[in-house]
């Protein structure tokens, strides 16, 4: 299957299917017109006013806001050789989602105006909206910070250092009150990188197991700690990236019920895997944080269906074959994840876990726009942007990476059977994806 663009019809009825959009809290079956680039009503089968010159019929299917990753690798500008923003996105529109949150990890880093202008140019191919996260600090060194205002003004929509996590208080402290002045979150990657030098697994059983030095929980929780501190302080948004850990969910939580501005993700390996699944140093499943112990993946589950958890994030990381086919501790963290992320929702956390689709729907849509601010987005209000997403909660099919339209196949997910497939990526009213 490859993404398929139709011919650029001005309207477009979705007809028949069971429209979720937790946003407005509407569960029912409803037709939805969409009309120049807009949503322009959503109304009971067959009572919409409007009509369209084409339409899609979604009998049996969920009709949903069009979904949002916040937390995706797209490799450029420098590293095309994983990834470019034409694959990516594509990957991405074939997942399901219509909008991705590049990170700035590039090279160079993305922490001035013209990479962030560069990024969103539409001469990079992009198939749904790029929405870039610029770097917190020049060079993601944890020294200056950058110009969050000129940066924003280009396009970003947060500031992080990512996977070099901002260590110093007096520069987070920074960091987090010129953030609040313009209305941005600081996206933190939580990791003591001090505790956790030359750690490639979880610390436990399997990286005893292995002779593999171990990260502590204590590593993760001591820095959501920190923040959320800081983070009161300054009156400003904190988001806390890939929480894998039950230890950083605790002053999460605390934080929420002392009404600290403060947001947090989970990746769909962190809930559906665990550090055993590593096997013999198999170094698919090797990523930053890494998989943690069966209790801490029981933790994610149980804040994914109380609402700690904000939204569910894919951390797409794509690499070279070469660059994970090395012993484990060379190897490099990350796995690719963007065409998976919805099946290993459905199947792990709707039929597993009896998580209502409602929910799953809420985390991949209305609690993402929730989180980084993006208004409008995550909602099939009339007037918000026609980007849609159609998925088949109960089609069952199997991933093959090998046809992965990512440039990379770092997966721990290749040959796995699923059950949920999104069928349709709508952006701007325009098909990005269609399944044959």
């Amino acid at each position: 299957m490859t993404p398929k663009s139709s011919s650029r019809s001005t309207s477009l009825l979705i007809k028949g299917g069971r429209v979720i959009d937790p946003a407005n809290k509407i569960d029912a079956n409803m037709d939805v017109l969409l009309r120049e680039g807009r949503v322009a009503e959503v109304a009971p089968r067959n009572k919409l006013r409007g009509s369209a010159d084409q339409s899609f019929n979604a009998r049996g299917l969920i009709v949903a806001p069009g979904f949002i990753d916040l937390h995706v690798h797209l490799r450029e500008p420098g590293q095309s050789y994983k990834e470019t923003i034409a694959t990516g996105t594509a990957a991405a529109a074939a997942g399901g989602f219509t909008a991705v949150c590049a990170m700035p990890n590039t090279v160079p880093v993305a922490d001035t105006p013209e990479i962030i202008a560069w990024i969103t140019d539409a001469a990079r191919g992009a198939v749904v909206n790029v929405f870039p996260i610029a770097a917190a600090t020049e060079g993601s060194r944890g020294e200056r910070l950058t110009d969050f205002r000129a940066l924003q003004r280009a396009g970003a929509v947060a500031v992080t250092d990512d996977g070099r996590p901002i260590l110093h208080d007096d520069v987070m402290r920074q960091a987090l009150a010129a953030a609040a002045q313009l209305g941005i979150p600081v996206v933190q990657h939580a990791e003591d990188t001090r505790l956790t030098a030359g750690c490639s697994v979880n610390e436990g059983e399997a990286s005893f197991r292995l002779g593999l030095r171990g990260m502590s929980a204590e590593a993760e929780a001591a820095i959501v700690e920190r923040d959320t501190t800081l983070a009161k302080n300054a009156n400003a948004h904190l988001h806390v990236a890939h929480v894998s850990t039950a230890a950083a969910l605790k002053p999460i939580r605390r934080g929420k019920r002392n009404h600290v501005n403060v947001t947090c993700e989970v990746t769909p390996h962190h809930f559906t895997l665990v550090d055993e699944n590593i096997g013999d140093y198999d170094t698919r499943f090797k990523m930053n944080p890494p998989l943690r112990s069966a209790a801490d993946r029981e933790a994610l589950i149980v804040a994914l269906a109380d609402g700690t958890i904000d939204a569910i994030a894919s951390d797409h990381a794509p690499h070279a074959r070469y660059e994970k086919e090395v012993e484990f501790d060379r190897a490099a963290f990350g796995v690719t994840g963007l065409e998976t992320a919805l099946a290993l929702a459905l199947t792990r956390l709707h039929r597993e876990k009896r998580l209502p689709l409602a929910r799953i729907v809420e985390l991949f849509s209305a609690g993402p726009a929730r989180a980084l601010n993006l208004r409008g987005r995550g909602s099939l209000a009339r007037g918000a942007p026609a980007d849609v997403t159609i998925f088949d909660p109960a089609q069952r099919w199997t991933f093959n990476a090998a046809k992965s339209l990512s440039k990379s196949r770092n997966t721990p997910f290749d040959g796995w059977q699923f059950t949920g497939k999104a069928v349709a990526t709508i952006v701007g009213g325009q098909f990005a994806y269609r399944a044959d």
